[in-house]
């Protein structure tokens, strides 16, 4: 698919083994820089991970990269959150970036895209900062996920709602809901890409809203950076074997999926991203899907993969997500800062 509208991507829609892109048929293509460094370097069939090089930015320094991060779960007052309010605190923060970054591709931006080192965390964050990039940890009431061009059929016993007509007229995205042992899981089509997957309790669900001039403008590296962050966590917490598989993307350990990818991206700002599953109530609901389309594959969760039985082995989602926390800083050159989690 291809737009003329501007020179960089203006949309991009990848997870699980589907890829739609639009973009310019001329671009400029930042010039990589290689050096030796000790984390992953896998080659994908859709690019490579390589490290920032950060004595090739502007900041130069990750103590002066500063990211807010929106922490549901890991604040003493964290619970499970339902999908839809988050979906619109992302496209709220979304908005914002865009609105930092102005409407024409040559247009200065408002104001950098890092915090200023100068403004520490308040219980508000200013209006005029609300478009700085971001992150969002947060754990899910169950919910199915469908990308854009996903198909239903991948969810077993599907039915469309009573209300899904009006919510089509609505959105032009319609919600749909799946009955299991007669409890309702909301089934929610979403702008990203990639077939179905499952958000809910013991899961743990990353969405980073960052604009990627200041890391590097290719979707593919993202993608392949994204799973840097899951393979470099699994290890700070112990698990052994994470790795990535041909022609698929994800992260997967003992030949079974233990976190999934969907992204979308606008005039390189991301939206949605990934998910982690940590305890073994995460894996309830797998059973209602094909995951990601993949017939015949499986699914499992960090506490299976300890399988000396070993209870103090064990993480909850809070425990997990310091490592996670640990490695979006290393990989993505940044610190994270605390933004208070009020809607």
């Amino acid at each position: 698919m291809l737009s003329l509208q501007s020179s960089v991507i203006v949309v991009a829609l990848i997870g699980c083994n589907r890829l739609v892109i639009a973009f310019q048929a001329t671009w400029s293509v930042a010039r990589r820089s290689r050096r030796q460094h000790l984390i992953h370097l896998a080659p994908q069939q859709l690019g490579e991970f390589e490290p920032i090089n950060l004595r090739d930015t502007s900041d130069g320094d990750r103590t002066r990269r500063r990211v807010w991060l929106y922490d549901f779960v890991t604040t003493s007052q964290s619970t499970t959150v339902p999908y839809n309010l988050m979906w619109d605190h992302q496209k709220s923060l979304v908005g914002h970036q865009l609105s930092r970054i102005g409407k024409g591709p040559k247009d200065p931006p408002l104001y950098d895209q890092f915090i200023p080192l100068d403004l520490d965390s308040e219980d508000i964050i200013p209006q005029s900062l609300l478009g700085c990039d971001s992150v969002i940890f947060v754990e899910h009431d169950p919910v199915y996920t469908l990308g854009t061009a996903s198909d239903a059929s991948f969810i077993r016993g599907y039915k469309a709602s009573s209300g899904g007509t009006e919510e089509v007229e609505k959105s032009g995205i319609p919600n749909y809901s799946r009955e299991k042992d007669s409890v309702t899981i909301p089934i929610v089509r979403i702008e990203r890409g990639g077939e179905v997957t499952y958000h809910g309790p013991g899961q743990l669900v990353v969405y980073p809203i960052i604009d990627l001039r200041g890391y590097k403008q290719d979707i593919h590296w993202y993608m392949r950076a994204l799973e840097e962050v899951i393979i470099l966590a699994l290890e700070k917490a112990g698990v052994k074997g994470a790795t990535r598989e041909n022609n698929l993307t994800g992260v997967w350990v003992s030949n079974k999926k233990i976190a999934a990818l969907g992204i979308k991206a606008r005039r390189w700002v991301t939206m949605h991203g990934l998910a982690i599953n940590v305890d073994m109530k995460s894996l309830q609901n797998f059973e209602g899907i094909v995951p990601c389309g993949l017939e015949g594959r499986e699914v499992t969760c960090i506490n299976e993969e300890f399988t000396s039985g070993n209870a103090e082995s064990c993480f909850t989602i809070k425990e997990f997500a310091v490592h996670v926390r640990e490695a979006l800083e290393e990989i993505f050159g940044v610190t994270l800062v605390s933004a208070p989690t009020l809607l």
